[in-house]
């Protein structure tokens, strides 16, 4: 997979890229990431890439041109199509399966927005959806596509060790995660569940999942609507209902 980031910070964002899991499946080919300047390709000598909204108001809009051109350049150096994101608060929020989506597509351009934000006809006309990383602004587009380039690479197989990396992790299945415990063995009095101990699978499979399904219930229950459970899995459910009414 190929992921292009349009940016005014490409320092910002190629350091982060090149650190940790990202950045070694980065060095072995396993994933490409390139982060491109806007300001590069403005037709000015000052290279200035913002100018004043028309019909007033606060603050800079960025032109159209540069962001135009950027993208065009960046379509020219591979053959695959590239399917553009533009990071904006106004977006659907960011889901894991939205990432899985992001995950399967051979190329993902990510703009990123600054100032006011960036001239509505560009958008239109190069850009294929907008995604927002919550209810909040942001001074830039840049530490949102950092989110999504994050969440998105590491789905690609061959970036993780196994997918089960990311397939138990919260949200995946529509679920929180179990908790999950290392050494030592106790710990400030804390001992780790003896279950876990025991090295029988299927027990530890079955008390991860029910953990999973209380901590769902206890800390986002909006997720079980739509979480695929099973006959066993809602009887667990109405019994720690029961339990917690008392």
């Amino acid at each position: 997979m190929r992921i292009d980031i349009l940016t005014l910070f490409t320092e910002m964002c190629d350091r982060v890229l090149c650190e940790s899991i990202i950045g070694r499946a980065r060095a072995k080919g396993v994933i490409e990431t390139h982060c491109h300047n806007i300001r590069d390709y403005t037709e000015n000598k000052q290279k200035q890439v913002d100018d004043a909204p028309f019909g007033g108001g606060m603050g800079m809009i960025i032109q159209a041109q540069p962001v135009y051109d950027c993208f065009k350049a960046v379509e020219k150096m591979d053959e695959r199509r590239p399917y553009v994101v533009y990071m904006s608060p106004q977006g659907k929020t960011l889901t894991q399966q939205k990432a899985f989506e992001l995950s399967k597509l051979p190329r993902l351009v990510i703009l990123c927005g600054h100032y006011e934000g960036v001239d509505e006809r560009v958008l239109e006309e190069i850009v294929d959806e907008e995604i927002s990383i919550g209810d909040y602004v942001l001074t830039g587009g840049e530490l949102p596509a950092l989110v999504l380039a994050d969440t998105v690479a590491r789905l690609v197989p061959g970036v993780l060790s196994s997918d089960e990396c990311f397939t138990e992790e919260s949200h995946f299945s529509g679920l929180l995660e179990y908790p999950q415990y290392s050494r030592p063995r106790v710990w400030r009095d804390r001992e780790v569940p003896e279950v876990l101990l025991s090295g029988h699978h299927l027990n530890i499979k079955k008390w991860r999942r029910q953990k999973a399904l209380e901590r769902t219930l206890k800390k986002r229950p909006d997720m079980l609507e739509s979480a695929d459970l099973s006959k066993e899995d809602l009887q667990y459910i109405a019994q720690l209902k029961e339990k917690n009414q008392e």
